[in-house]
């Protein structure tokens, strides 16, 4: 089944582009032309699209692969949980759209026209599926090196902070639970104060409450990243300096 972008002019330009970005020349130009597909535009074009959500699947497990022996390799005096706590930041649905933007991967996607009008290029579920599409591409046209060696050159561009002697990692929103039921509080619960802009730009407010007090509040472009920022103000509003960024979900506390 033929992709039907590899009827426009400029595809070869456009696809030439990205595999300079990917750290990999194509073999079988269809498998990137898949992993570039989604399924809102494969649904416009049942006779000659197909979408990449298998190809997701498959990423999923190569990226966690990649991740899971580099921190191996990196860190080998971290513990089993930092490892662990490594591995997910780095393979969030957050991360991985993250990494999509560095790539500009957006600008290659293939969205049907609804979802692209309401902002499909911009949400964090729609980068992360589609860089988990492409590291299976690159997989299957070249196997394990060539995707192994595009991901780990952004996992070196982005966790080149962390030293061993500082390896106590964890995600803001547990730590704030963890740290509150240390103190016999109950469980932080969050609330959206507004939800303001149009589809492709909203920005949602968020206020993190113990009981009936305001923790902190804080923006974000979805629910999940305003709740992570207001996990964070919380608990630098406890422990200062000693809380280090690591992800926009994970940081690292200094001893």
């Amino acid at each position: 089944m033929k992709n039907p972008f590899l009827k426009k002019k400029n595809v070869s330009n456009e696809i030439h582009h990205l595999e300079k970005k990917l750290l990999h020349r194509f073999r079988n130009k269809d498998l990137i032309l898949r992993a570039l597909t989604h399924s809102s535009f494969a649904y416009e074009n049942p006779e000659t699209a197909k979408d990449n959500e298998m190809m997701e699947f498959l990423g999923d497990s190569v990226i966690g692969l990649i991740a899971a022996d580099h921190f191996y390799k990196a860190y080998p005096e971290a513990t089993e949980g930092d490892l662990s706590k490594l591995k997910s930041s780095a393979s969030s649905t957050i991360a991985l759209a993250v990494f999509a933007r560095k790539i500009d991967l957006d600008a290659f996607i293939h969205l049907g026209r609804g979802e692209d009008k309401s902002g499909g290029r911009k949400k964090d579920s729609i980068l992360a599926g589609m860089f988990e599409a492409v590291v299976a591409a690159i997989y299957l046209d070249g196997g394990y090196e060539p995707a192994r060696n595009f991901f780990q050159s952004l996992l070196k561009g982005s966790f080149t902070k962390i030293k061993d002697d500082e390896m106590q990692i964890n995600n803001y929103k547990s730590a704030l639970q963890e740290f509150l039921h240390k103190e016999d509080l109950p469980a932080p619960t969050y609330k959206t104060i507004s939800a303001k802009g149009p589809d492709h730009k909203k920005e949602f407010v968020v206020e993190v409450y113990v009981n009936k007090t305001v923790l902190a509040k804080a923006r974000g472009a979805s629910r999940k990243s305003a709740e992570l920022k207001a996990a964070e103000i919380a608990l630098k509003s406890f422990f200062g300096k000693k809380i280090k960024a690591l992800t926009q979900e994970t940081f690292i506390f200094k001893k």
